[in-house]
């Protein structure tokens, strides 16, 4: 059995080399992320040649995942670059101030001081700095040093409990949703959206720049949270982003909200990340904590589509060795019965044809040995809807379509097989469906199979026929 949950990798300074690139893939990374928050164009072109190059070669689908920017709301620059704050400090952010020092510093987000107001906390630097809001006098937010800490250029600012208002796109997200499309990213994930509306606006922006990726939405802001429906109906896919999120709501609240999450996105039928410091010191250590194997376990227990890797991969020492060990432990978490998760699927509402296809295959499985699903697909579509229950049985997307080969590798024990079937009549591609899937070794003479196709063949969004298929039977009559 293949494993069921995909491995997101960012790539970066540490693993942009093509020998590196080759031993991730090679080590189970499913998707690559490319943070649009650092490199350049040039560098973000290049690797994602380097990658579809190397995934050619080795025979493999990579997806690329493109991750806008969004309104880091930042300090600005210190004089001595970093400062040292102590609990009791008075300490002003200063919309108007260039260089800062002791006592105060500049703002990238000069709405802040119309944002705030005494009693506000403030968390800086993940939170690893509180500020106190003791006053607002025009462009200067007054504070006073509650927990204390180095503070260096450019690191962020959240308001515990949320509100503040920079828009979810900025011009350089705008500017970022042009290069996806050049790029033909297969995911774009939308930072800090507060409603569906921004994610519906980054959609429309993207279609009109000629990009076609799924929209993925990044849950980090308070916002966020009481929209979450709204943000999901208008996703295809969303990304559990602990980190800003954790500031925001409290590391507390974090874990219940992931569960809820994606157990919302699945019932929706969407994609979804769990991601963050999922094995953070394996940015210098080749080997995770037991912490951290327990948090990765507890994702794919949970349900999720994928897990991901942050710093670890794109500045860590050891990016090889981290998708491996993520590998290992998805692995390992997926031996136990999560069959649970396909409740809420057969108990869904029917409202589609493919729905009611997929909702079979999900039935036959329960009732049948069956060794794997054959989803002859267009859109993909239906390999989503069957892979919202996690019947522990491989689906196999054969598409002849490279975007939905790559779309799929987002889903959650779904695999892309390159299908090209157009041309031919409903008998030939059954027969040959099997002939690859044995050539895959994915199947033996005698193992029932599910293929689900559309008929007529090639229309997308057309599966309409699940046929039960014993591997040898048709080429025996």
């Amino acid at each position: 059995m293949p494993r069921r949950t995909k491995i997101v990798a960012t790539i970066g300074p540490a693993s942009s080399s093509p020998e590196v690139l080759e031993r991730m893939i090679l080590a189970g990374m499913d998707v690559a992320r490319l943070n649009f928050s650092h490199g350049t164009d040039a560098d973000h072109l290049a690797r994602v040649e380097t990658i579809r190059a190397i995934a050619k070669k080795l025979g493999r689908t990579v997806g690329i995942l493109g991750d806008l920017q969004g309104p880091k709301i930042r300090v600005g620059k210190f004089r001595d670059t970093r400062i040292q704050l102590a609990a009791g400090d008075h300490f002003i952010l200063d919309a108007d101030c260039t260089l800062g020092d002791q006592q105060r510093v500049g703002l990238d987000y000069p709405e802040l001081p119309r944002d705030v107001m005494a009693g506000d906390a403030l968390l800086l630097d993940d939170g690893k700095i509180e500020l106190h809001v003791d006053r607002v006098d025009g462009n200067e937010v007054h504070t006073t040093v509650i927990q204390g800490g180095v503070l260096s250029n450019n690191k962020g600012i959240n308001r515990r409990g949320g509100g503040l208002t920079a828009p979810a796109l900025t011009d350089k997200d705008r500017e970022d949703i042009k290069l996806a499309a050049r790029l033909q990213v297969d995911y774009l994930a939308l930072s800090f959206p507060r409603s569906g509306e921004d994610v519906q606006m980054t959609r429309a922006l993207l279609k009109q720049a000629g990009g076609h990726a799924q929209i993925q939405a990044k849950i980090e802001r308070a916002e966020a949270i009481e929209a979450l429906e709204d943000i999901i109906a208008a996703s295809d896919s969303i990304m559990v982003a602990r980190g800003d999120l954790a500031v925001e709501v409290g590391d507390a609240a974090v874990p219940a909200l992931q569960k809820r999450m994606i157990r919302l996105a699945r019932q929706m039928n969407r994609t979804v990340i769990t991601a963050t410091q999922m094995m953070e010191s394996m940015i210098s250590s080749p080997v995770p904590t037991r912490a951290e194997v327990s948090d990765v376990a507890n994702a794919v227990l949970d349900g999720s589509d994928a897990v991901m890797l942050s710093a670890e991969s794109a500045a860590g020492q050891f990016p090889v060795e981290a998708i491996a060990a993520m590998s290992r432990v998805c692995t390992e978490a997926e031996k136990q019965d999560t069959q649970i998760l396909a409740d809420y699927v057969t108990q869904d509402p029917v409202d589609q044809v493919e729905k009611a296809v997929a909702r079979a295959v999900i039935h036959t499985t329960r009732n049948l040995k069956v060794t794997a699903i054959a989803a002859l697909t267009q859109s993909g579509n239906t390999a989503l809807l069957m892979s919202r229950a996690d019947t522990n049985v491989p689906i196999y997307a054969m598409s002849q379509l490279e975007e939905t080969q790559r779309k799929v590798t987002l889903f959650r024990g779904v695999y892309p097989v390159n299908f090209p079937h157009t041309t031919l009549g409903p008998a030939e591609i059954m027969a040959q469906a099997e002939a690859r899937l044995l050539s895959l070794g994915a199947v033996k003479p005698g193992d029932l199979i599910l293929l689900t196709i559309g008929e007529p063949i090639g229309l997308a969004g057309g599966t309409n026929t699940m046929k039960i298929i014993r591997i040898g039977q048709l080429h025996a009559r």
